[in-house]
Order: structure tokens, then C-alpha cells, then sequence
């Protein structure tokens, strides 16, 4: 395990910096734009995520609504991490993320910033949390693959 996963002030200030200031928190009017609605029945998350994919990958990822800090940061994390991936390699990030939050092993290197939630999985009652945007973008990609 790597010095980053060590240091829980590091992980909180990764998380506190997305939810404090989240990329790309601003929906697309453009109508190519595929989107999803996900909203917790636990929580007060409520969002909207947007992504434009293209026969190249996933040109844009954009999502707003209203969310608590865990889901704000974990889907602002997903929306940088996979814009400019093609779908395989946005698909691999996708899996490697739901092994690290169900304790399998996982690509700490291919989550990057995203390690910060590899303790979500402890608590249950984060973990529809951690994994509301990232449920988004697997949804999308299916839909992307199915209206090829």
C-alpha cells in the first residue's frame, strides 16, 4: 500500500478539495449529451450526471444536484478521471473503483485520486455515496454500447 493510503489527513484533503471546489459541476445544454438521474432514498444525494461519449471515448463529464460531501467529491473525481479515456479504458477504471470499495484487490495507480475512498467500503452506509456518479457513468456507457 502506498504512503498516500497511509496518511488520512492526505485522503481527507483530496475528498475536501473536490467537494469544496468539484470539477466540472455544471450541466451541458447540449442535447448530444447523454444523462441520469440518481438519487439516494438514504440520503439527501440528488444528481444528475452528463457525459458525451463518442465512437473516440468520453469526450465530457459534467454532473450538479444536490449532494452530500462524499458523493460531490467522489463524482467529481470519476468526472476528471475518466474525460479523454475511450469506453475500455473508462470501463476498467469503473471496475477497478467498485473492487477497491468492495475490498478486492484493486490499480491504486489506475484510480489516481479516487484511493481517496478505499475505506468507504467499511462503512455501508457510504457506499451508495462513494458510488452514485460512478452507477451513472456504468449506465451510461451500457446505453452508449447499446445504441451503437
Amino acid at each position: 500500500m502506498s504512503d498516500l493510503l497511509q496518511d488520512p489527513m492526505v485522503l481527507r484533503s483530496i475528498i475536501m478539495d473536490h467537494y469544496e471546489y468539484p470539477r466540472n459541476h455544471e450541466l451541458s445544454d447540449d442535447p448530444t449529451y447523454m444523462q441520469r438521474h440518481m438519487a439516494s432514498e438514504s440520503c439527501i444525494d440528488d444528481i444528475i450526471v452528463q457525459a458525451k461519449v463518442s465512437e473516440k471515448g468520453i469526450e465530457d463529464i459534467r454532473f450538479d444536484g444536490v449532494a452530500c460531501t462524499i458523493s460531490t467529491a467522489s463524482t467529481s473525481i470519476m468526472s476528471e478521471l475518466l474525460k479523454g479515456k475511450s469506453k475500455e479504458e473508462a470501463q476498467r477504471i469503473i471496475d477497478q473503483y467498485f473492487a477497491m470499495i468492495d475490498g478486492s484487490k484493486y490499480d491504486e495507480a489506475l484510480l489516481e485520486e479516487a484511493v481517496a475512498f478505499h475505506t468507504v467500503g467499511k462503512q455501508a452506509n457510504r457506499i451508495k455515496c462513494a458510488t452514485i456518479g460512478w452507477n451513472a457513468m456504468k449506465e451510461i456507457l451500457a446505453e452508449s454500447e447499446e445504441t451503437k
